[in-house]
């Protein structure tokens, strides 16, 4: 990279906005060393790490060409980064492109081919991964920031995996304040995402200090007041009985109420084991549990939050008691004398809970006394967060920051209201942001003059991304509000020494870092000698990619390698390729396995030589074998395994039949063992009218059950099981297939979707459509067939105006007046019904 800017006031490079950036040599060294291979960039909060991105990405694209893909966690987060990028880049504005769920599919597809730089959240990148709607074969930077969290299942790892594997020149950046508590996190990170370079910063570097100012810790002890203890306690009382119960039945030995999630997840594994043993006392141990961590919550509430916040919870108990289906534990609840008494003493207590009133004089003190301009205020809890705004605004102009989603009572914000309110924070027009977890992690939240946790957060990470809104241009200060003899006291202990033991480890990182990237360089070496048996032809980005689809656990290496064992003879299984290779062999095959549904239609056994199936057939052998998953698969590892496989095709769509298509007549049915048994012993029939429609709709409908197990799974007589296996194959003519899990049901897919492809010459063809729909489903359906519209937004516009008719009719205004529906949304519907017809 060049340094032409150094010692310079601004940053001088090709591509960035003369005069726009500060030339901090901290940014400029960290970038320099980004920008020569795979690197976690570690800096404190508010210190410039999309900056340091940014200048990478302004070097490769000058340098090598290409395209740039920049993931962050969040859509409001990704809105900013879009916006800073357009400023500080000299690239035309639509070059810059945001990629969220709000973007259609069809249409991210086609600005993907024409963008410079695409910023997005990780889930929509995953997506069209998965849906073969874009590649990134051009991508000649990705940066994952927050990359912490690239842990377990998150999207980062999968999309990690495909860039190694199929970018031409890759090279990954990885960003955050908090990479992980301890070494053993921080290198897993590292692996995830196929990261080789370790560059720390910390607050007492020259470079940094300069810009950073010391920022006071204040925890401020608070003692519950006698009617909040005595509610508290009733509760408690329930939780004691109920472990005296649950002592009987001998999966514990706990008396006291003060009962650890780790110490109900012990007695949760041997109440399974009684279930598995159908033993009653299983299912009845399981009913106190429930009750044990609902009550659990109810003390949380009461203890950190408010007694408000108490008598939320326990009017949305009530109304789940009240609901068809409620559960024996919700039931036996409310009707405790002992809860019975809480809720009598929480409603007529007339105070909140000590913490609002402190809250509310040091927001005076700061604001007031010493003139400051801005307040931060986090909670764990939106009951809390909008109880806040209702207290404070009395006294200080103050409004709330939370999700987008909506939960009981409570309506999320939009990204657009989520960003209007920071911006009009940022501009001085209100004093106090009330916010939840979703302003923590690396949003341009203003400079402010406090923040105060309204509770200890239990983790470092969330602690330091929260402390980081104050003390970037002056000192600032943090306050915690602690509980005395609650589980504040628990969260402040770990989060204290979690933060102390970060720093200590980032500080070690930074003096090992060239021993941790030897780790790292060594980890990679070793798993690709395991592979491939000899690692000297292997680039260090190979290696990365090895290293990373091993640790993953269903990466590109691993899974491919797997899937060629499985079927090309080298592993003593040369029956299968027999099998496979014979056209007649293969048909009378295929005709034995679906016995069960011989009967559906005979022409369909028929092989392919006779002509008597009608297919355009395969031109080329070379071709990918093509997979369609229904879009809610993606809850599941199956099509993000598939997608990494070599002669694997996966296309997404929003399926009316079955979970998967695999060719013009198999579709499958996937049911896990726990779906499978709440059809039994939930009075749920779905399974069957699923399975009717796709024999209605494809020759060889096939169930797959996946899980171990099966009649151990509950306590449901083996009869009941075998009757409803009998039900699908006899009266539904459906193939019913096992597999032990997920690894298995995508072999299983890939080797009958082969058969159906390669063998059978047939192709994939989505033509199945639910049947029999009623009159409210066919009007539902109408409206849901719009683009942007689906089936729970399309009810509430049927609701709204009553008929299709006057949906159709409605005018953009009308539209923008029903809950849920924005301005994209309306845009659509008036731009499909009014627009002139042209083929």
């Amino acid at each position: 990279m060049a340094t032409t800017d150094a010692g310079g006031e601004h940053v001088e490079r090709p591509l960035v906005t003369p005069e726009f950036l500060e030339n901090r040599g901290y940014q400029t060294e960290l970038a320099e060393t980004a920008s020569t291979g795979h690197t976690l960039v570690c800096l404190p909060t508010g210190l410039g790490k999309t900056t340091v991105s940014l200048l990478v990405t302004a070097e490769r694209l000058n340098a090598v060409g290409g395209k740039a893909l920049m993931l962050a966690p969040t859509k409001p987060l990704v809105q900013q980064h879009a916006e800073f990028y357009r400023e500080a880049l000299e690239i035309d504005d639509e070059d810059v492109v945001v990629f969220t769920g709000e973007v259609r599919p069809d249409d991210r597809a086609a600005l993907w081919e024409d963008a410079r730089i695409v910023i997005a959240t990780p889930q929509v990148v995953e997506n069209d991964l998965v849906g073969n709607r874009i590649s990134l074969a051009d991508v000649t930077h990705c940066t994952f920031d927050e990359c912490h969290r690239a842990t377990g299942d998150y999207a980062y790892n999968y999309i990690a995996d495909r860039y190694h594997a199929d970018a031409e020149d890759p090279l990954v950046t990885g960003m955050s304040a908090s990479p992980g508590d301890d070494e053993e996190a921080i290198l897993g990170v590292c692996e995830n995402l196929g990261l080789s370079e370790v560059a720390v910063m910390t607050e007492d570097d020259a470079d940094v200090a300069e810009y950073t100012h010391d920022t006071s810790v204040d925890w401020n002890r608070i003692e519950l007041p006698e009617v909040v203890v005595e509610i508290r306690d009733a509760i408690n009382e329930v939780i004691k009985d109920r472990l005296a119960q649950l002592r009987e039945l001998g999966v514990t030995n706990k008396s006291s109420a003060d009962i650890s999630e780790r110490e109900i997840q012990g007695m949760q594994a041997d109440l399974r084991k009684l279930m598995n043993n159908d033993q009653s006392e299983g299912y009845q141990g399981m009913s106190l549990l429930a009750e044990i961590r609902k009550l659990r919550t109810a003390v949380t509430y009461v203890e950190t939050q408010s007694v408000e916040s108490l008598r939320r919870y326990f009017e949305r108990l009530k109304e789940a008691a009240r609901s068809s289906g409620a559960s024996k534990a919700d039931q036996r609840l409310v009707s405790e004398p002992k809860v019975r008494e809480a809720i009598r003493k929480a409603e007529s207590y007339d105070d909140l809970h000590p913490k609002f009133r402190q809250t509310r004089m040091l927001l005076a003190e700061t604001l007031g006394i010493e003139n400051g301009e801005r307040v931060i205020v986090f909670t764990e809890s939106r009951d809390t967060a909008e109880t806040l705004v209702d207290f404070l605004s009395d006294h200080f102009t103050t409004e709330k920051f939370v999700g987008q989603s909506d939960t009981d009572g409570s309506e999320g914000m939009t990204q657009t209201q989520q960003q209007e309110t920071l911006d009009r924070f940022r501009n001085g027009e209100f004093e106090v942001l009330v916010s939840t977890s979703v302003a923590e992690e690396g949003l341009d939240v203003p400079e402010v003059d406090l923040v105060l946790f309204y509770e200890p957060v239990p983790t470092a990470i969330r602690a330091i991304q929260r402390k980081g809104r104050t003390g970037r241009q002056a000192e600032g200060q943090v306050v915690v509000l602690l509980a005395e003899d609650t589980r504040d006291e628990a969260y402040f202990w770990k989060a204290r020494n979690d933060q102390k033991r970060m720093k200590r480890e980032l500080n070690e990182l930074k003096s090992v870092a060239g021993e941790l990237e030897a780790r790292l360089d060594q980890t990679g070496l070793d798993e690709y000698e395991d592979e491939e048996g000899d690692a000297s032809g292997g680039t260090k980005s190979e290696e990365t990619t090895t290293q990373q689809s091993d640790s993953t656990g269903n990466g590109r290496g691993s899974t491919a390698n797997k899937s060629a064992d499985d079927t090309d003879g080298s592993n003593g299984q040369a029956g299968l390729d027999a099998f496979a290779d014979d056209s007649s062999e293969a048909s009378g095959g295929d005709t034995e396995v679906n016995s069960d549904a011989a009967t559906a239609d005979e022409g369909d056994t028929a092989t392919p030589d006779t002509g008597t199936v009608a297919t355009a057939g395969r031109d080329d052998e070379d071709d990918p074998v093509e997979i369609v998953a229904d879009q809610r698969e993606l809850d599941s590892n199956i099509a993000r395994d598939l997608s990494t496989r070599d002669g694997i095709e996966t296309r997404l769509e929003t399926l009316a039949v079955g979970d998967y298509v695999l060719s013009d007549r198999v579709v499958v049915e996937r049911k896990t063992v726990a779906d499978f048994m709440d059809t039994l012993t939930g009075g749920d029939r779905s399974m069957f009218e699923q399975v009717g429609d796709a024999t209605r709709n494809y020759g060889r409908p096939v169930v797959v059950i996946e899980g171990e197990d099966l009649f151990g799974a509950r306590n449901v007589h083996h009869k009941a099981i075998q009757g409803a296996l009998a039900s699908l194959a006899v009266d539904f003519g459906a193939s019913v297939l096992r597999t032990s899990g997920e690894d298995e049901t995508a072999d299983l897919l890939q080797v009958i979707a082969e058969r159906e492809q390669e063998v059978a010459d047939r192709e994939v063809s989505v033509h199945g459509e639910k049947q029999s729909k009623t009159l409210p489903e066919q009007q539902e359906y109408v409206v849901a067939s719009i683009a942007e519209v689906g089936p729970v937004t399309a009810r509430t516009l049927l609701d709204a105006f009553g008929s299709v008719e006057a949906v159709m009719t409605a005018d953009k205004e009308a539209l923008l007046e029903v809950s849920g529906i924005g301005d994209v949304t309306a845009d659509r519907i008036r731009e499909v019904i009014a627009s002139d017809y042209e083929p």
